[in-house]
């Protein structure tokens, strides 16, 4: 085949898909707030949060940041995001229940976590609410899971929020929007090296 074949039929193919693309495109005329869910077993849940974050700041929009369970350990996302006014961070756990070793003490924190994520999820001021690790204590049954799907449903219509942690339930993964599943092929952890700064912390 020659070079100028093989470019015209690479064209005549970039041109279908490029139709495929735009018709799609064309399609998805909604705007409004997404419900995101990150969940797996795999690293990344709370990073790509995170990064989205990243994003609705640079866009200028106020953000909410409610994280559950974690709480007995510095990160750096948390020392960043501090920086900015338009942005409210609440660590409301108090570490990982394996550390506590206390039911009631871990009921009680996600119960204030949740009370806070509420009085932002009820807020029109906020255009994303991010609730980290929100599925562990859904999975531990640290919260009721039909106040949770109530309150994510009815949120402001603009308003997004990003779900992350292990073991999503199945009924948040049926309302979500978009759901994606990190699934753990390799970790640094498997290999004796602990949480590095700017990785896991």
């Amino acid at each position: 085949m020659s070079e100028t074949t093989a470019a015209e039929r690479h064209r005549r193919r970039m041109q279908r898909h490029k139709e495929i693309v735009d018709a799609r495109i064309a399609h998805a005329d909604q705007d409004c707030g997404v419900l995101v869910v990150n969940t797996g077993n795999g690293k990344g849940k709370s990073s790509a949060a995170f990064g989205m974050v990243a994003r609705a700041l640079g866009h200028g929009m106020q953000v909410a940041v409610v994280q559950f369970i974690k709480g007995s350990f510095a990160t750096g996302e948390e020392s960043f995001f501090r920086r900015f006014p338009e942005l409210q961070y609440h660590v409301m756990g108090e570490g990982f229940t394996w550390e506590t070793q206390d039911a009631e003490r871990d009921r009680q924190a996600a119960l204030a976590a949740w009370e806070k994520a509420t009085s932002f999820l009820t807020d029109p001021a906020y255009d994303m609410v991010v609730l980290d690790e929100l599925n562990i204590a859904l999975k531990l049954r640290l919260l009721p899971l039909d106040a949770v799907l109530d309150a994510l449903q009815n949120r402001p219509f603009h308003q997004h929020a990003i779900v992350t942690g292990r073991a999503a339930p199945p009924e948040l993964i049926e309302i979500a929007d978009t759901v994606t599943e990190m699934r753990p092929l390799k970790h640094a952890f498997d290999a004796g090296i602990r949480a590095q700064k700017g990785i896991e912390l």
